[in-house]
């Protein structure tokens, strides 16, 4: 039986995310990244191309590792200038009807009672299509920004997730019982005040004693994301997350991460079948493998080694200018995304990457594969490597945007559909239930279920 593939487009509010120094290219609509339209735009092409959804990434600091500076970041807009994601979302939610929408927000710097409000907000304002990606954030500048020295150790900023985490659930799930809301007018009642609980938390690094003020939304708790790779990281995903996002440059390392989390999510508890796996990939399409050999090799003009350099030295920490372009890339211990160091030292066994290679690799996309060539030929690639490493679908990255979304949906989906590789229409309903079928809400094996106020039991 073919596998039906899931695609998320991947991006982020700001002129260069994962292809630095592409947004120099003369089809690139990056510059115009501040304007409603072209997230309007965008919106419009990915629901065209039935997409699942648009996962938008975001960070509250600077690359500033490499040379010990922002400078680079600065020159080539590399996340910076970067608007807040969560406020494109109504606008694209107002052109679209079934697209769904994650969000990148910081378990680190933002409380928990605020978080959950605006998470909620946005549920109600998307018709349930709103998802949330867990992050602990990993940048120093970002500590300093709000008055901290410097990140909490790698561990310990997961810890507190679990803290945050719980919080959430409490006001999302716990506060509001399902009849607590009235609109009765004869009566005048619009809230049952007795249905509505109010949270007192006292965890290890938040504390809370008030209601959620939102009502309860189309989904409650938003689709939940996360994207942490190493150990502590997979161990969080596993009990929380509904989709994990990883990042692999190679079959071999994708696949024995996917093997992990399954086995991870096993261990916490929860049915396998509730939780998503989508792997971070790039894609070059056309209508002949020709055409796009020729688009990739125009893009790669653009490329800027000097921008790939400081993306990178931002994710592990260690600043790449203090080597040598030809000097070997051996595995550096960071406080940062230690993943991406192993896996670029794992993505060919047996060879020693050098700094020039790196930058050459990251040129477009990041870390992530690229997959080139026909419609038929990228579909092949893609299929493999949902076969071989046990995925779910992608997380597909823009080299120039929209071109690289456009191209996807006029020439690889109706590729994918015809093989029966690809849905040909969205299920109705919230995002939950277009992405599992098993309807709005949490499914029971979730942690968060526990704290819903049961039918006939006391709320307030």
């Amino acid at each position: 039986m073919t596998k039906e593939l899931r695609l998320n487009a991947f991006t982020m509010a700001t002129p260069d995310h994962l292809s630095p120094g592409l947004w120099r290219h003369p089809r690139s609509e990056a510059a115009v990244y501040t304007k409603r339209g072209y997230w309007t735009e965008l919106a419009r092409i990915l629901e065209r191309g039935l997409f699942d959804g648009l996962f938008v990434a975001d960070t509250l600091g600077v690359s500033d590792v490499y040379r010990g500076s922002r400078d680079t970041a600065l020159a080539d807009g590399l996340h910076v200038p970067l608007n807040d994601p969560l406020l494109t979302i109504p606008a694209m939610a107002e052109v679209t009807e079934n697209l769904g929408f994650g969000v990148t927000v910081s378990m680190t710097y933002e409380h928990p009672f605020t978080l959950a409000r605006r998470m909620s907000t946005l549920d109600h304002l998307t018709d349930g299509r709103i998802g949330w990606n867990m992050v602990t954030s990993a940048l120093d500048s970002a500590s300093r920004a709000f008055g901290q020295p410097g990140q909490l150790a790698h561990d310990s900023r997961y810890d507190m997730a679990d803290d945050y985490a719980a919080l959430c659930y409490k006001l999302w799930e716990g506060s509001w019982a399902e009849d607590a809301l009235r609109r009765d007018r004869e009566s005048g009642v619009y809230v049952d005040p007795t249905r509505v609980r109010t949270i007192h938390h006292a965890g290890p690094h938040f504390t809370l004693d008030a209601m959620h003020l939102c009502e309860p939304s189309p989904q409650r708790t938003p689709v939940l994301y996360q994207a942490g790779a190493s150990p502590r990281g997979r161990r969080f995903g596993a009990e929380n997350a509904e989709c994990i996002f990883i990042g692999a440059p190679s079959k071999p390392v994708l696949k024995k991460f996917v093997g992990a989390v399954r086995q991870n999510v096993v261990e916490a508890g929860r049915d396998p079948a509730d939780v998503l796996i989508f792997a971070e990939h790039t894609v070059i399409v056309a209508a002949t493998a020709a055409e796009a050999a020729a688009k990739e090799a125009d893009y790669r003009s653009y490329c800027s080694d000097e921008a790939a350099l400081a993306l990178m030295s931002g994710w592990i920490g260690t600043d790449l200018s203090r080597y040598k372009l030809d000097d070997p890339f051996l595995h550096v211990e960071s406080n940062a995304i230690r993943t991406a160091v192993e896996a670029m030292s794992s993505a060919d066994p047996g060879r020693v990457w050098t700094i020039r290679e790196i930058a050459a690799w990251c040129g477009i996309g990041g870390l992530s594969p690229v997959s080139v060539g026909s419609p038929v030929t990228v579909a092949d690639s893609l299929q493999s490597w949902a076969e071989e490493t046990d995925i779910d679908g992608f997380n597909l990255a823009h080299a120039v945007t929209h071109e690289t979304f456009r191209d996807i949906t006029a020439f690889l989906v109706p590729e994918l559909q015809r093989r029966g590789a690809y849905k040909t229409a969205y299920r109705p309903g919230t995002l939950r239930h277009k992405l599992f079928g098993h309807g709005d809400r949490l499914p029971a094996h979730h942690p968060a279920v526990r704290h819903r106020i049961a039918p006939g039991a006391a709320a307030a």
